[in-house]
């Protein structure tokens, strides 16, 4: 009699625990892709690009330092959870060492996402407008309005001015 209670004790333990499926990272990422003013793939070649966002306390947040090569065609920048606009500014500098400012802003829609009620919750975003300088940048476009986990897809289009 104690095997059959001490067998059904273990089975109803089993079944109470529970398998949680919380994300390891829940962190969302906006993905930049560089082109050239026609639409084909640009790279930075030799010239390096830093993207940083000012915080209200006068210290900048660096989000991106030193990216540069012929490699360099995207990057990812993560977005804010309930602002309605991130300022985004990007810093180009060339072979010369001349310093080329843009700023972009984007203005978007959060909207909490939770996995489980025990997991943390995050927040996707709807891309709803963008607008920048033109010192670099030519066109800002936006090519995937729904932010989540998926970083495959380009969501902003960033096409820089002829440089050379």
């Amino acid at each position: 009699m104690r095997k059959i209670v001490l067998g059904i004790l273990t089975v109803l333990l089993m079944a109470g625990c529970v398998s949680l499926d919380c994300p390891v990272n829940n962190t969302v990422f906006c993905v930049y892709k560089l082109q050239k003013p026609d639409g084909s793939p640009d790279t930075l070649g030799v010239d390096t690009l830093k993207v940083w966002s000012p915080r209200v306390d006068g210290k900048d947040t660096v989000l991106v330092n030193r990216l540069c090569g012929s490699k360099a065609t995207n990057f990812n920048v993560q977005v804010s959870h309930t602002q309605p606009m991130d300022l985004i500014c990007l810093g180009l500098v060339d072979t010369l060492g001349i310093e080329w400012l843009d700023t972009i802003r984007i203005y978007k829609t959060n909207s909490p996402h939770f996995e489980s009620v025990d997991c943390k919750p995050t927040y996707f975003h709807t891309l709803t407008e963008v607008s920048n300088t033109n010192t670099i940048i030519d066109t800002v476009i936006i090519n995937k309005k729904e932010i989540d986990y998926d970083t495959s897809t380009a969501h902003i289009l960033l096409r820089l001015k002829v440089r050379y």
